[in-house]
């Protein structure tokens, strides 16, 4: 008699996320594992039999760029992500993280302002990231989340948010506490330089700090200082701190912003890969779209940000000061991401999210027509707009151009990222890459656009994401791994969201496997409580 199983796919055409091709074998699961594959399938007994004739079985997908640390304790049991496949996160991007939280009461509230907009508002119970983590694993997620500490959060834990260098007794703060959080189950750490107070820190801050990444050697993830004009030299900066530390780095949402740049990522792309001839580990996420959201402020200069959202807001009253951002943002210097000049106008501005009550009804229009509506200049209605919500809005921008999409997300060392933002409930108003991502890349990068084939599109979801996590027990369909995998159609798989409709659920996800167990049966989501916070370490 053979071996016990629990359940088994039976005909499934195997991805295994190495970049092979697909082979049409047996794939047998037992408690948390796979324990065999093909013939050894055929020696196990028991369990359920899954026929899995003319699908696709391969590793659960790892999204190497979501926001959903900000969202998941909150609304644990979103479907956006499994029901497209989404076995994995990776969460605390952009800089962007919700520990640790200084004692400080000015500090704290920094923190959670900066955060507000991507999610809903917290509990913050916590401090130290090992508490933060430990909530988290209370809430039983619906996906597994690898954490990562943000830039902007070790900074204004030592410093607050400030328009400065960190003097040795901050940086040495920060060092402490980026140490702490990496040996409490940090995967690394991000940085959003294009955002406050990430943007105040120059290269050497960032190296330093990235002593401990080198000393564990764990990952260095940035959403780089310009993804515009100055975008090869942006990538520049985080190969160098890369090379220097000797760590592997990814560049975030890889991508050339601005119709004036149209169809020119390839010297961006051309210098990650001379940087991996020389033995320096980059890497990039992508996502298959042509806008980009986050937060409607980042249409201001930086300036206007110093000192946190309250100061902010003060600024946006003051005529004077409306009158110095809008000669920033009309003459567009190229010292800063001018998104409105990147959009080429207010008319591919889309108000994503508005957290007041009273300005819901912005959501879902462009900013162009809001004004026209109101009889307003369309700066004058935004910085109005901010103030009623203070700054939690966010937008979809519409910046970028279908070649160079097609360019970074085919790119061998690109993997996939959704960089979704602000799912706080089955209706919020997002970003279709939320619940289309993963699908849309199998849809219509792999069979509407022949952009790769089937099994590197599998290897960037799985695969190539798990090494450049260092996520050693999954990411592959082999025996001992983890048992997290997805069962899909070749032929229908696709994404059904749109910037409309943002919450349609992807099609031809028929199983998910979280740790052995279904929480997608047939099409439908059965379990959304299985998730676990994945540690480093």
């Amino acid at each position: 008699m053979g071996t016990r199983m629990d359940v088994l796919f039976r005909g499934a055409t195997v991805y295994d996320g190495s970049g092979s091709a697909g082979v049409q074998r047996d794939v047998a699961v037992r408690e948390e594992r796979i324990v065999a594959l093909g013939a050894e399938s055929a020696q196990m007994s028991g369990g359920r039999v899954v026929d899995a004739g003319g699908l696709a079985l391969a590793p659960g997908f790892i999204d190497l760029h979501s926001h959903a640390d900000h969202t998941l304790p909150a609304f644990p049991r979103a479907t956006n992500s499994v029901t497209q496949g989404v076995t994995t996160e990776l969460v605390g991007l952009c800089g962007f993280s919700v520990a640790p939280v200084s004692a400080d009461p000015l500090r704290r509230t920094q923190l959670q302002e900066l955060s507000s907009g991507i999610g809903p508002d917290l509990d913050w119970s916590w401090q130290t990231f090992a508490e933060y983590l430990e909530r988290f694993e209370e809430a039983k997620p619906a996906v597994n989340v690898a954490p990562l500490v943000g830039h902007h959060a070790l900074r204004i834990f030592g410093m607050g948010i400030e328009d400065r260098p960190p003097t040795p007794a901050e940086l040495s703060s920060m060092r402490q506490a980026l140490a702490a959080a990496l040996a409490q189950g940090a995967w690394g750490m991000s940085s959003g330089l294009v955002y406050v107070p990430g943007s105040f820190a120059n290269t050497e801050e960032l190296v330093e700090l990235g002593r401990e990444l080198q000393r564990e050697d764990a990952l260095y993830v940035s959403h780089i200082r310009d993804e515009s004009d100055g975008l090869v030299g942006a990538v520049d900066e985080a190969i160098e701190i890369g090379e220097r530390l000797g760590i592997c780095i990814q560049v975030s949402h890889l991508k050339i912003t601005a119709r004036r740049n149209a169809g020119r990522i390839g010297p961006a792309i051309e210098h990650l890969e001379a940087a991996r001839e020389r033995g320096v580990r980059a890497h990039a996420d992508v996502y298959p779209y042509l806008a980009g959201s986050t937060f409607l402020h980042q249409v201001l200069p930086p300036w206007v940000k110093a000192g946190g959202m309250d100061a902010m807001v003060e600024r946006l009253r003051i005529p004077e000061q409306r009158q110095r951002l809008r000669h920033d943002i009309e003459e567009d210097s190229g010292t800063w991401s001018n998104h409105v000049a990147a959009a080429g106008g207010w008319h591919n501005i889309l108000i994503a999210s508005v957290r007041n009550p009273a300005r819901r009804t912005d959501e879902g229009r462009r900013v162009a027509d809001l004004a026209l509506e109101a009889d307003c200049d369309p700066l004058d209605y935004t910085l109005d707009l901010l103030i009623a919500d203070r700054g939690a809005t966010t937008m979809i921008v519409f910046l970028m151009d279908v070649r160079d999409m097609r360019q970074a997300l085919s790119w061998r060392w690109s993997a996939v990222g959704s960089d979704q933002l602000g799912v706080t409930s089955p209706s919020a108003r997002v970003h279709p890459r939320a619940y289309g991502t993963f699908a849309r890349v199998l849809g219509w990068g792999v069979r509407e656009t022949g952009l790769f084939r089937l099994e590197e599109a599998v290897r960037k979801m799985t695969g190539l994401a798990a090494d450049i996590l260092g996520l050693r027990d999954r990411g592959r369909v082999a025996p001992g791994m983890i048992a997290d995998l997805v069962l899909f159609d070749p032929a229908s798989v696709g994404d059904a969201a749109t910037y409309d409709e943002p919450t349609r659920t992807a099609r031809g996800v028929e199983y998910v496997m979280l740790g052995g167990e279904f929480a997608v049966d047939q099409g439908k989501a059965v379990r959304l409580d299985l998730g676990r916070v994945l540690r480093a370490r």
